[in-house]
């Protein structure tokens, strides 16, 4: 294959490119696994509109499925390996994945799944007694080593995001995270370019995210232009700090959550361990506090660099270290092509540093796009390329933007999109339970977590806290579900019968 991997594999073939806490594989296997993962997607002759998914754990393969997903012209859907197998099922149904990856973890969801969706092909890693699926090894030995074709054409990711019906939307990676191309040869060329203009440099990265999650894909994909990955499993906070010493780790992307994790440690097990070589540590997903900013700056130095921004856009604002600690609990200033607006209530812009709804112009025009609902995506927008995340906040005279609140019922817990609806949708049919309303409250470690407001049925004789809980679990992905419930009798719903969730979060909110 005439790719990065291919040169690393020509230059040093005996080096690491790709490790996970249970195995690694070097340039020369690297380049030879993604020939044949290519030459395999290609005997499948996809269309334009079709897909393959992976639905597996973080492992070196699941980097290795995503990438060849990539360089064989093949849109891949990510798929959150927490999800049970009906929400799975919705997602393969909705975006025409033809074919699914997946491990030992999730092979029995995937299974069932896949065949609610009509997928005839699964393919799984560390899944060696599972019956009706194509075992990697196997599927790998089957295809052609030799280097395939690089004139397809490149196609983004079909990313899934939770919605306030209940059911997630697909939204495809956006132009400004994905760096296009008319060829895969044009593509892994530019994918060079853009990141040595971003400042993002070729030592080893680490990842400790999802790799179902857009900010840790990324990462995943720098592999494709010849990084190595460190990839680790479910986050430990003093094994990462190992990974960056023993590996010389230049980057990583992480959430407020893991800092809050590794400042949690005691300092003695911090300092003893040399993290010199970072040079860039990315983070996204919630609003990080100030302390919690400030105290990992003064511990590892400059090298945070926030990115604020969602799945559906990309990254609308960033800002570096150095200007952070002189707008200390700023986003920074908004990235072409987007424009920040903070608007009043009746959509009339506000004046610098007066807080009102934050917006966003995409003066490209394209804004939120989300697959196969054209309503879903004109309802995103209050004008042409007019969107909003949903947060309020302001802007400097000097442009850089704060976040102060939020606005829409989403919840950001540990980095991850919690929408209310999906809960309440099940804790309604609970037997016990006359109305329910779910929000975030603060969680010291995670920012937020989801509390159940409930009205029972029968208040004298109301359902056990825990019963509501484990009838969500039982039907819900467990992180969607709330930590907590209390009973309530009134959730002031208006006459329309709809609940200001601002004002049902207040008194929880310092």
């Amino acid at each position: 294959m005439t790719s990065f991997a291919s040169a690393k594999a020509a230059e040093r073939p005996e080096e690491i490119a790709v490790k996970d806490p249970h195995k690694n594989y070097n340039w020369a296997q690297v380049d030879e696994i993604l020939n044949r993962i290519v030459n395999g997607l290609l005997q499948h002759n996809f269309g334009p509109d079709d897909r393959i998914a992976i639905f597996a754990e973080n492992a070196a393969e699941t980097a290795l499925a995503n990438i060849g997903g990539l360089l064989s012209g093949v849109s891949v859907v990510p798929v959150n390996f927490h999800l049970t197998a009906e929400e799975v099922a919705y997602i393969l149904t909705d975006s025409a994945a033809r074919l699914l990856f997946v491990d030992g973890a999730t092979a029995e969801r995937g299974i069932q799944a896949a065949a609610d969706a009509g997928i005839r092909t699964v393919i799984a890693w560390d899944a060696p007694h599972v019956g009706g699926v194509a075992q990697w090894q196997d599927w790998l030995a089957g295809n052609s080593p030799d280097d395939p074709p690089t004139d397809m054409t490149p196609r983004p990711n079909l990313l899934y995001t939770s919605g306030t019906t209940g059911r997630p939307k697909g939204t495809p990676l956006p132009p400004t995270m994905f760096a296009g191309g008319e060829t895969i040869a044009e593509h892994l060329q530019l994918m060079k370019e853009l990141a040595a203009a971003a400042g993002m440099g070729d030592g080893t990265q680490l990842v400790v995210g999802p790799l179902y999650h857009t900010g840790p894909l990324s990462a995943a994909r720098s592999l494709a232009r010849g990084v190595p990955l460190i990839i680790l499993g479910r986050f430990d906070a003093e094994k990462t700090l190992a990974a960056i010493e023993d590996h010389r780790i230049e980057g990583t992307l992480m959430v407020p959550t893991h800092f809050v994790r590794m400042l949690a440690l005691p300092e003695d097990v911090r300092n003893k361990y040399d993290t010199s070589s970072l040079q860039r540590i990315a983070h996204t997903g919630a609003k990080c506090p100030v302390d919690v900013k400030r105290a990992m700056i003064e511990w590892l130095g400059p090298v945070l660099f926030e990115a604020y921004g969602a799945s559906e856009v990309g990254t609308t604002n960033q800002i570096t270290s150095e200007e952070w600690l002189e707008h200390p609990g700023s986003v920074g200033k908004t990235n072409e092509p987007f424009e920040a607006l903070i608007l009043d209530d009746d959509d009339n812009p506000l004046p610098p540093n007066e807080e009102g709804r934050l917006y966003f112009k995409d003066t490209t025009g394209r804004g939120v796009v989300y697959h196969n609902d054209p309503e879903k995506t004109a309802a995103a927008h209050i004008a042409p390329g007019v969107f909003t995340l949903g947060e309020i906040g302001y802007m400097d005279e000097d442009g850089y933007v704060y976040i102060t609140d939020r606005f829409s019922d989403m919840v950001v817990s540990g980095g991850v999109n919690i929408y209310p609806a999906e809960s309440e949708q099940v804790i309604i049919d609970h037997p016990d339970v006359q109305d329910v309303a779910c929000i975030g409250v603060p969680n010291p470690e995670m920012g937020e977590e989801l509390k159940a407001l409930v009205i029972p049925r029968d208040a004298a004789h109301p359902p056990q806290a825990d019963d509501i809980i484990t009838w969500c679990r039982d039907r819900l992905s467990h992180y969607k579900c709330p930590r907590s419930v209390e009973f309530v009798e009134d959730l002031g719903r208006n006459t329309m019968g709809k609940v200001n969730k601002r004002k049902l979060k207040k008194p929880y909110w310092p």
